[in-house]
């Protein structure tokens, strides 16, 4: 039986928009499962242990958190066509962090006066630090020259090719799209400003947009928690005994993101490899889940 893909997220999310564009390339079939844009989350957290960023992807009692882990997932279920490369991971690192980070103060510089205080307080929460939509302002115009630059980075890997892994989309293009697309939906003047003259960039996002989500269809937060509670966890990937911090399957352990949204989420091993950690938690009435995290940008430590 095929995977269903589930997806819990929200429209306006950019890291959620990667994964939609991934459902698109790969033609699959996915239920959408909306999840508020802040807290609380009350069909999101039990499935996670208290992982809340979005999007968070469900496939039975397996739970991946990360668009990272989400992305390699629905590569390793849905192979063909091929979509990533062993270097299109660190392009995906670069637009989750630098090209990420001034695209943030520019949306924000301009929208943050009519945003809710209630989601300012949120975010405040999830990183750890204040919201400041002043300092933001502040650091909107160098930050506009240095998006600028970033996307002049497109616009040269695009010359004479229609993606940038060539003739078909792969990561690489999902990756540098999300904030392209998400500065043109929030932006559109802004995003055509910054863009103008980038006459490559401006196809390839057509070409990206093109892409479609893949067969979406709606879904209640009550049922995917159904689907947890009557699921079994699937056979986790093989773990690296050569691991460098030495964890082990069966060991208690604690995994955070490093930058943000650092709440630690713990349970016990299930495995740890180069790619990513897995850990099993018992959740109150939906049995054993087990949750996936990236070794990448994540800190998993043993439990004391």
């Amino acid at each position: 039986m095929a995977a269903q893909f589930i997806l819990h997220h929200y429209d306006a999310s950019p890291f959620s928009e990667k994964v939609r564009v991934m459902f698109g390339l790969k033609g699959l079939a996915w239920c959408s499962v909306q999840t508020p844009n802040m807290m609380p989350k009350p069909d999101l957290v039990p499935l996670t242990g208290g992982y809340r960023r979005a999007p968070v992807m469900q496939i039975g009692a397996d739970i991946y958190c990360d668009s990272q882990v989400i992305l390699a997932e629905i590569e390793r279920r849905a192979p063909q066509p091929a979509a990533i490369h062993g270097d299109d991971w660190a392009l995906n690192l670069w637009a989750d962090r630098l090209f990420f980070q001034a695209t943030v103060p520019i949306i924000f510089a301009e929208v943050g006066h009519m945003t809710p205080q209630a989601f300012l307080d949120d975010r405040e929460k999830l990183s750890g630090r204040p919201f400041d939509i002043e300092a933001m302002k502040r650091a909107a115009g160098p930050l506009q020259g240095q998006w600028r630059a970033q996307a002049g980075w497109l616009e040269q890997g695009l010359e004479g090719r229609a993606f940038l892994a060539g003739d078909t989309p792969a990561l690489a293009d999902v990756a540098a799209y999300m904030n392209v697309w998400w500065l043109s939906r929030a932006l559109p003047q802004t995003a055509a400003r910054l863009l103008a003259g980038f006459r490559h960039v401006d196809a390839w996002r057509q070409r990206m947009a093109d892409l479609g989500h893949g067969d979406r269809r709606e879904m209640s937060g009550a049922e995917a928690l159904e689907i947890a509670r009557t699921a079994e966890p699937a056979p986790p990937p093989p773990h690296d005994g050569a691991d460098p911090l030495g964890l082990e399957p069966g060991a208690p352990v604690q995994i955070m993101a490093d930058d943000y949204g650092r709440d630690p989420i713990a349970g016990r091993l299930v495995a740890a490899n180069a790619s990513e950690v897995v850990i099993a938690r018992a959740a109150e009435g939906l049995g054993t889940l087990h949750i996936h995290f990236p070794r990448a940008g994540y800190i998993a430590v043993p439990a004391t």
